[in-house]
């Protein structure tokens, strides 16, 4: 259902595509497209708050070209980062079922194949960490998942030399409680760059 203040939009309504630097080595996977922000405008973190939490961090780490997203046709371009996520279409209740990870995890499992000069994945929240371990060990880059754990700023080296770095989801549950604050997610992205060997500061 629509909220009042998109009344007017058409939305997109379809499988979000991924969107940023096809070159990138680093990759931020998400959970699934949100409601009203992916869902209505096509893009990832496209149109709610989780995306005005996130951009003005990409932009402010050289990710991005400007610190706002709020359509298609807004100009923002990414860098050396690409942006994907576990579940393709907008979940009810804004929780993917088991089956629609099934579904979608052959897309993610081609896309990863396709990033050639991938170094790092910044993980945002625990769905989307568990996500890639099952594709790593759906791929046999990993047989195992012991001690891989999720906490916020954690970071793994999976058997391939990918790095994985694990974060709180930008929701606004999280975003407006605290719990994630914009200078610990600055952090990460940070460290994302430092890990993938791309110039900071």
């Amino acid at each position: 259902m629509r909220r009042r203040a998109y009344l007017d939009w058409e939305y997109w309504g379809k499988p979000v595509p991924s969107f940023g630097d096809p070159q990138a080595q680093v990759l931020a996977l998400g959970l699934a497209p949100g409601a009203h922000g992916s869902n209505r405008t096509g893009r990832p973190f496209t149109g709610d708050g989780s995306g005005d939490f996130l951009y003005p961090v990409l932009h402010e780490t050289g990710f991005a070209s400007q610190p706002t997203a709020t359509s298609l046709h807004d100009g923002l371009k990414l860098t050396n980062l690409w942006i994907t996520s576990v579940v393709r279409c907008a979940p009810p209740g804004n929780k993917p079922t088991p089956q629609e990870l099934r579904n979608c995890a052959l897309w993610l499992d081609e896309e990863m194949r396709l990033l050639r000069n991938l170094r790092v994945v910044v993980c945002l929240g625990r769905i989307a960490f568990d996500g890639l371990l099952a594709h790593a060990l759906r791929t046999g880059h990993l047989t195992s998942r012991s001690g891989l754990t999720f906490a916020h700023a954690a970071e793994h080296a999976l058997p391939n030399g990918l790095r994985v770095i694990t974060s709180f989801h930008p929701s606004l549950q999280n975003t407006n409680t605290g719990r994630l604050t914009r200078a610990m997610f600055l952090a990460v992205f940070l460290r994302a760059r430092q890990l993938a060997a791309l110039p900071v500061g």
